[in-house]
């Protein structure tokens, strides 16, 4: 079968945070299970910048996985050679895989599919919840009024959380709806902790006012004072200068400066050994599609305290973290109830929670099942697929 990802922004622009990762695991995994992939991009990597990526050809960034990065000349992802070459891939795919919203591969995507009659599975990654629709709010409807009208009959909305889902369709009404979550990669091993008394907590994410930061600040600020546990916070992330700057000046304000310690961005081997070195995971977010560090961090055997902003509810019924409001006095009293919880246990069935439920090889297979849907209602020929 053979699948097409138009997406804004691509691996390794991690830049754009969780979604850069999902995507490129969830490429990567569909080659596994037997598809062939093609991503067709931009060189995208953050405000004013690009990726120091050739964008004359495509390249094979994983094995059978092939990207043809195309240079962008707008901070929206504007780009005349992505235009030049949609009509032709959209042409090769079965299935073409559109990741994003208020984007310019968006509507010429969409209209390419329409003309040529090719199914779509649309990504929205969160852009059509309450948060975003906060900024330019008259200007994104006409989008979405506009999306509506571009779009294939048979279009498929695809959500990573029931949450989601909700909110998209009450902005995207009349459109078909499924619900497929994020992958998350399960270590081989699981991590030996180290022993230590002190609560050690970890923020990790894209630094953004809807990451809920000054929100967990202020809460640890109240767990200070009115609690005598010994315990440190890790920020690790990065984000753009000036709201970078406001949080280093609110961990000053509140007198934090010898507990909470600023990383910036942290991956590969420093990201597990993050993971390695602490006790909770909390997630503040006024408002997220998935959550991918909720998954991540459980899938590392730490537990997780999440606002209710996230769609994981059921970590409480897992019995692997806390799912509770997100200001400041709800979150200090979920970070004192943690300290005494058992949190080696927790960590523990947080983990095998993720190997059941949330393997990228389990979560390529319902995408595949959506994809396949999705194709014979355009054909009567079923897709093929290629032995791996």
């Amino acid at each position: 079968m053979k699948i097409l990802h138009v997406t804004p922004s691509f691996y390794p622009a991690v830049v754009y945070g969780g979604p850069t990762y999902s995507v490129y695991e969830l490429c990567r995994s569909l080659v596994r299970q037997g598809c062939r992939v093609r991503v067709l991009t931009t060189d995208a990597n953050g405000p004013g910048a690009a990726l120091k990526i050739s964008t004359k050809e495509s390249l094979e960034v994983s094995p059978g996985l092939f990207v043809r990065y195309c240079h962008r000349v707008a901070d929206v992802s504007i780009s005349p050679m992505l235009l030049r070459l949609l009509v032709a891939q959209v042409r090769w795919a079965d299935v073409v895989h559109l990741m994003a919203v208020y984007s310019f591969p968006t509507i010429p995507t969409l209209l390419a599919c329409k003309i040529v009659r090719k199914p779509v599975v649309w990504s929205p990654r969160g852009m059509l919840q309450r948060w975003e629709a906060t900024s330019r709010p008259q200007l994104k409807v006409m989008w979405e009024k506009v999306c509506q009208i571009a779009a294939p009959k048979g279009l498929v909305l695809h959500a990573t959380s029931e949450e989601e889902a909700r909110e998209s369709r009450h902005r995207l009404p009349g459109l078909e709806t499924v619900v497929v979550p994020n992958g998350v990669d399960i270590p081989n091993r699981i991590l030996s902790r180290n022993c230590n008394p002190k609560l050690r907590l970890l923020f990790l994410g894209r630094l953004h006012p809807k990451k809920g930061i000054e929100n967990l600040l202020s809460a640890y600020n109240i767990v200070n004072r009115t609690s005598g546990m010994t315990s440190s916070l890790v920020i690790a992330g990065a984000g753009e200068k000036q709201y970078t700057e406001t949080i280093k000046t609110r961990i000053e304000e509140l007198g934090l400066s010898d507990k909470v310690k600023m990383m910036g961005r942290v991956a590969g081997e420093a990201k597990e050994k993050l993971f390695e070195n602490v006790s909770v995971v909390v997630v503040p977010s006024h408002t997220e599609n998935f959550g991918l560090v909720v998954a991540e961090a459980l899938a590392h055997g730490v537990p997780v305290i999440a606002s209710r902003g996230t769609p994981w509810q059921r970590i409480e019924e897992i019995g692997c973290g806390l799912w509770v409001e997100n200001d400041p006095e709800s979150l200090a009293a979920a970070i004192k109830r943690i300290s005494l919880m058992p949190l080696r246990d927790m960590g523990l069935r947080g983990r095998e929670w993720m190997q059941k439920e949330f393997a990228w090889d389990l979560v390529a297979e319902e995408m595949i099942q959506v994809y396949r849907n999705i194709y014979l209602k355009c054909s009567m020929q079923p897709p093929e697929f290629t032995s791996q």
